[in-house]
């Protein structure tokens, strides 16, 4: 199916109030190309100052300098920050400096000088070059060229200068705050309102907000940024960026992350600006948050995009938008605090014993205010923020990481607020949300057997219902591949997001959910739902059975079944695959191993030993006699844009009954 057809046709299976909206958006944006684009243009300081009620621009930047903030952006003192994360001060003055240079490390690209003059139009992994152009001419995804539009929005949410104003915080050197004026000149010198690649979607002005208001509090008293017209043209701009937002907010029929972005930024730059139109966006905004939280984040605390990622992107937005809103005396209901608790829990339960989060669904390191040093790929700070923000003791008991951000984020007052020590953390159902955690000494097992994600629609989710994860005796031993990349490679995107790419059995060669083109790149059928999915015990061992419905619409129909047993002690995993229906299938069963283990010694026809670092594991299997397995290499995306070889084995049969099963065991010695 051509995909513009396909796009069509999902348009107009959408509420009639959904097309009446979009077509009414549409028809705006093509009177704004003639209109709003020049008023935006000719916006000056004389009409900022009518929006937001303040007699001159001096005036304006005072009130903004002096005002409450919940975030804190003051002195920072280097001997409680190290108390909190030792090491921590030496690696932000490293990525200071960095930054100074203009040298940057995004999405994989590796350590890339951008030179004096930056070009925020360019994928500067490959060099393309987006023109400038109204923002809805701006072709940001096309199958025929080898670019990737996310980095220049990445570039651009500025996120890499954040360690710039914590260097000024903890040294006070005003070469931090020039250094920083210099990168927002450019920037908004090259980006005029509306009409680069960085305004092709409202949720990339969203997420410059949250940068640009924490770097104007810690410069606004810096010498190096009292110039009138810089200051004029700073806050012009940021007050663009939110009226942008308001314009052009990602509003759907079921909204995800793009619209909680949008919104969440409205907040912080309602917050920031005040003023008539700004209290507007930021009561506006939050009613849709209390309302998006209920439906985004389940009860159980588990984001609807079925992504370890963009549950903790999710879940930063809605706890940022909750510290500005009550900073303005907004009450931010029980109910929202409770799913934000909820999503913190989930948080803790599939963090694994080295703080990383499995590489459940898409991930592009989509952060709020990434304040923290550690890998990109360690959740727990999400932990501590929110029992932080709630007061809630026992939830930072749930893990020992984290603590460098919530410094950050509730300041130095934090260092000294008193903790339980950290407890055990036991196996876990979230049924809503399709996700088991499987927990026993140092083994820790993530297995996903739940609808596709977002509605039923795929969005950020796989095809991995009954994939999982594993750790043995505190190492990592099996993985998901992860998530490559977007739209720098359709092949590579749809590969890393297919059922052949994960950790479950694949029938016939079939998707576990169809794929309904493969130029839409974030849609997938609504194939498989969960049967029987739970986690019980049984003697030394924590048990995850369950199957998922995928290949019921087959001509001869089945239903693949798996029980998941960790042993108790964390150092044994057995899986055991089986097959209800009828007929004969050719089925595959592949276990991708994590990065670093290598293959050894193959121990007859029904054993293999592989070893890392030291450790060994053997793998043995038994079942059904026509399995064959195979070794081949495999490829793991631990973050976007990086992508490490690692072995993958895979067991085969060439036309089997589907009443077969195949069990494997794994043992670890470390």
């Amino acid at each position: 199916m051509n995909a513009h057809v396909a796009r069509l046709r999902r348009l107009l299976s959408r509420p009639p109030s959904y097309v009446v909206r979009r077509i009414a958006t549409e028809a705006r944006a093509e009177l704004d190309r003639l209109l709003w684009q020049r008023r935006a243009e000719a916006f000056g300081i004389s009409a900022l100052l009518i929006r937001t009620g303040d007699a001159d621009a001096a005036h304006l930047w005072d009130r903004l300098a002096t005002q409450p903030w919940p975030v804190p952006a003051s002195a920072v003192d280097r001997d409680r920050l190290e108390a909190i994360a030792p090491g921590a001060s030496n690696a932000i003055m490293m990525r200071a400096e960095q930054a100074c240079r203009h040298e940057v490390d995004l999405l994989g690209s590796g350590p890339t000088a951008l030179g004096d003059e930056i070009a925020w139009d360019v994928d500067f992994k490959t060099g393309d070059r987006w023109r400038p152009g109204y923002f809805r001419d701006i072709r940001i995804v096309d199958p025929d060229r080898p670019s990737d539009v996310k980095m220049p929005w990445e570039l651009s949410r500025l996120q890499w200068l954040l360690p710039v104003g914590q260097a000024y915080l903890l040294t006070g050197a005003e070469r931090y705050a020039q250094a920083a004026r210099m990168v927002l000149e450019q920037w908004i010198a090259a980006n005029p309102v509306g009409r680069t690649v960085n305004w092709a979607i409202a949720m990339e002005p969203a997420m410059r907000v949250f940068s640009w208001t924490w770097l104007f509090r810690v410069f606004a008293r810096s010498p190096s940024w009292a110039e009138e017209s810089f200051r004029a043209r700073f806050l012009c701009s940021l007050y663009q960026h939110g009226n942008f937002i308001s314009r052009y907010i990602e509003r759907a029929d079921l909204n995800g992350n793009h619209f909680t972005a949008d919104c969440a930024a409205l907040v912080v730059a309602g917050a920031f600006f005040g003023g008539r139109e700004g209290r507007r966006w930021l009561e506006s905004a939050m009613s849709e948050l209390e309302r998006e939280i209920g439906v985004q984040i389940l009860e159980d605390g588990v984001d609807i995009e079925a992504s370890t990622a963009y549950h903790r992107l999710v879940s930063e937005l809605f706890l940022v938008a909750a510290l500005h809103a009550e900073s303005r005396g907004l009450t931010v209901s029980d109910r929202y605090k409770r799913r934000l608790v909820a999503a913190a829990r989930f948080t803790a339960a599939y963090s694994r014993p080295d703080g990383t989060a499995p590489l459940w669904g898409d991930a592009d390191d989509a952060r709020v205010l990434p304040f923290g040093t550690g890998p990109i790929n360690d959740h727990r700070h999400l932990i501590k923020s929110v029992a932080a923000y709630v007061g809630d003791a026992a939830l930072g008991s749930m893990t020992d990481g984290g603590r460098e951000e919530a410094f950050w984020l509730f300041g130095p007052a934090y260092a000294d607020s008193t903790e339980e020590s950290q407890r055990a953390m036991e196996s876990a159902a979230f049924p809503l949300g399709g996700a088991y955690v499987l927990r026993g000494g140092s083994g820790h097992v993530f297995v996903d057997c739940g609808d596709v994600g977002f509605g039923g629609r795929g969005g950020h989710g796989h095809n991995d219902a009954l994939s999982f994860e594993a750790v043995l005796a505190g190492i990592s031993v099996v993985e998901e591949a992860g998530c490559f990349v977007y739209t720098a490679s359709f092949a590579e995107r749809n590969y890393f997001r297919s059922t052949h790419a994960h950790n479950t059995p694949q029938v016939d060669d079939e998707e576990i959910n169809r794929f309904i083109d493969p130029g839409l790149l974030w849609y997938l059928r609504d194939d498989a739902h969960p049967v029987d999915a739970g986690i019980r015990y049984d003697g030394d061992c924590v048990i995850f059975e369950g199957g998922h419905s995928g290949y019921s619409r087959l001509p001869c129909p089945v239903v693949p079944r798996r029980r998941i047993a960790l042993r108790r002690d964390g150092t044994q995993l057995s899986i055991a695959d089986s097959f209800a229906g009828e007929g004969e299938h050719h089925v595959r069963i592949p276990l991708q191993l994590a990065r670093g283990w290598q293959v050894a010694d193959v121990l007859g026809s029904r054993a293999v030993c592989v070893h890392c670092s030291g450790a060994r594991m053997s793998i043995e299997w038994c079942g059904s006699p026509d399995w064959k397995l195979g070794v081949t290499p495999g490829r793991v995306a631990p973050s976007y844009g990086v992508v490490i070889a690692a072995p993958r084995m895979e067991w085969r049969t060439a036309g089997m009954a589907a009443r077969g099963h195949l069990t494997a065991t794994l043992q670890v010695t470390p």
